[in-house]
């Protein structure tokens, strides 16, 4: 099935490494670490194995998240340097994630998904963000989704 997005890290790693690029190395390296600390919670939890994909693309999307509130404080704050680092990271990290989904595309997403599970309140809206993180990790805004489910669920 290709490689495992953890390969594809591993090749970009060594190929910053190789090509002296600071930021990208930096980068890499902090995901990796984040990585491993996912990996060592699951074996906490009874997994010898790493986390599988669909976990390493969670981390990943969370890595993008927190770089985004941190670009947004900082250029808040005047520190556009900063805030131009904090995007520079995001794009190291995307190149590893799939192509997000547009709004419209999520939104149609959500519908499918609630008429699938049959939900009708918001008494669905765990199961229903469930099956949505299930199928679509990495490749959805869920709070955005989140917002449309509740929208659809009222």
């Amino acid at each position: 099935m290709g490689e495992s997005i953890r390969e594809r890290i591993d090749a970009a790693l060594k190929q910053a490494v190789k090509a002296r690029e600071k930021r990208s190395t930096a980068t890499l390296r902090l995901i990796n670490a984040a990585i491993q600390d996912r990996d060592i919670a699951a074996r906490s939890d009874g997994s010898r194995e790493g986390v599988p994909d669909k976990d390493v693309l969670g981390v990943l999307a969370k890595m993008v998240k927190q770089r985004e509130e941190s670009g947004r404080i900082y250029e808040q704050a005047g520190r556009l340097e900063l805030a131009a680092d904090e995007r520079e990271e995001i794009e190291i990290i995307r190149q590893f994630l799939p192509r997000q989904m547009s709004d419209e595309e999520t939104r149609a997403v959500c519908e499918e998904i609630v008429r699938e599970l049959d939900a009708k309140g918001l008494k669905d809206m765990g199961r229903t963000m469930a099956a949505l993180k299930e199928r679509y990790a990495g490749e959805i805004d869920f709070a955005k989704a989140s917002a449309t489910i509740k929208e659809l669920l009222a």
